[in-house]
């Protein structure tokens, strides 16, 4: 099945409502990498592009989402600042299916059950475009990032360690 035939996720119903262009895209699921580094690679495209969606629970103004691009990791005290709250932490991944109803893999920040602020690396503003979890494994989107910041209302903001930054 193309990706234009695939069954429509809640995330591609609520584009398709906003509006705004967008290009759906299809890559393999491999069960044992869910990571955003291997959608990037099975698309074809460089990381910089492929965003992942992460959820945190914060200390004040409970859930946020934020996406980053593949490779990058979160600072979470960058996100707890920009979220107003003091601290925050990522959701234990057995949390993920009953507070945002996607699964690993399949996480989307748009479409779920989920109502909470979405935070976006502030360099996905120099992309031509991005791609993100359609709200299944194996199913993209593909939009300019000013349209989706538009569309989501998504903050763009500091909340990733430097590129060279590496975890000890």
């Amino acid at each position: 099945m193309s990706a234009k035939q695939a069954a429509k996720t809640n995330a591609v119903r609520l584009l398709e409502g906003y509006g705004y262009p967008f290009e759906l895209l299809e890559a393999e699921v491999d069960e044992s990498d869910l990571s955003a580094e291997r959608a990037a690679k099975d698309l074809g495209l460089s990381e910089e592009l492929v965003y992942k969606t992460l959820v945190a629970k914060a200390d004040r103004t409970g859930y946020v989402k934020a996406m980053l691009p593949a490779g990058r990791n979160m600072d979470m005290k960058a996100l707890a600042d920009v979220s107003g709250n003091r601290r925050a932490s990522m959701i234990p991944v057995k949390d993920l299916l009953s507070v945002t109803g996607y699964i690993r893999g399949g996480c989307s920040p748009l479409g779920g059950k989920l109502r909470a602020g979405i935070f976006i690396l502030d360099e996905a503003l120099i992309q031509p475009f991005i791609v993100f979890n359609a709200g299944r494994r194996g199913l993209f989107v593909k939009m300019k990032p000013d349209d989706f910041i538009l569309a989501t209302g998504a903050e763009p903001c500091m909340i990733a360690h430097s590129a060279d930054y590496k975890i000890s």
